[in-house]
């Protein structure tokens, strides 16, 4: 017997709400792996460390937000602890990978692909981890071609949005690309959830229990509180705030790659003439 899902239990509130925490979380990790290729290398993984935190939390919390307006019907939804809170570990460290990759190797093509594929399998992870954690009296059936569609769009965009987020120049892109990385992960949940159904057991009748929303919002403070303490990290750093590097210090001191580096040309016009190493 096959369950009757409804995947919006509150309208539009959940898909829109779950959409926007998603670019808030993408828009202060992206804004942290753009700004660690603008200090000294000492600083670079703290900055990238804060970004996977932060790009994950929103992912994980977006997923969850979403499922509140998830609901089956014929019986209640109930949530494993251990697992849901397992994904979201997964979700940072594989979000964490990613943008380490790019934030060490630049915006190069190799780069950004495989930067992009890992953050995109984080998402897709995090997201299926996350159903795997959820209870009920039933089957999760999946279908496999919408599944594979639903990963697809989580790499194609997650890339997108690193490649956004490290051409540095300034709000204008860093909105671009966390209003990107926002659909990769709603798009990539919510086609993800049109590839499933749900095989109720042979006992299952018509019963009631606690909602989704009363189960889920007390596991999404400790990951919302970080968000803002993210946030406030953001708004206090005038570097983060302006996209500019401190023009105080020498290339080699802001860690870029020697063969790229740049140094004062010797016009002695100050920082306004500079020239490539060979």
């Amino acid at each position: 017997m096959q369950g009757t899902i409804d995947g919006f239990s509150y309208g539009l509130v959940t898909p829109v709400v779950a959409y926007l925490t998603a670019c808030l979380g993408g828009a202060l990790g992206l804004r942290c792996t753009a700004r660690s290729l603008l200090v000294s290398s000492s600083w670079r993984p703290g900055w990238l460390a804060l970004g996977a935190a932060a790009i994950g939390s929103g992912i994980w919390t977006m997923h969850f937000i979403a499922m509140m307006g998830f609901s089956v019907a014929e019986t209640p939804i109930s949530y494993d602890a251990p697992l849901t809170f397992a994904s979201l570990a997964v979700a940072i460290v594989m979000v964490g990978i990613g943008i380490f990759i790019v934030g060490y190797r630049g915006a190069t093509v190799m780069a950004l692909f495989t930067g992009g594929t890992v953050t995109g399998l984080g998402v897709a992870s995090m997201h299926y981890l996350g159903m795997a954690g959820m209870r009920l009296s039933g089957t999760l059936e999946y279908h496999t071609p919408t599944v594979a569609l639903s990963v697809v769009i989580a790499m194609v965009a997650a890339t997108a949005a690193l490649w956004a987020a490290v051409q540095v120049r300034g709000w204008a892109w860093s909105l671009a690309a966390s209003l990107v990385m926002g659909l990769a992960v709603t798009g990539m949940h919510y086609t993800g959830m049109a590839a499933m159904s749900v095989h109720l057991h042979e006992s299952t009748s018509a019963v009631v229990g606690d909602s989704s929303a009363d189960l889920l919002a007390p596991l999404m403070i400790g990951p919302l509180i970080f968000l803002l303490m993210a946030g406030a990290v953001v708004m206090f750093d005038p570097g983060m705030v302006t996209g500019r590097p401190d023009w105080n210090r020498t290339p080699v001191e802001l860690g870029r790659p020697a063969h790229s580096t740049r140094t004062p040309s010797p016009s002695g016009r100050g920082g306004a003439g500079w020239r490539r190493d060979r």
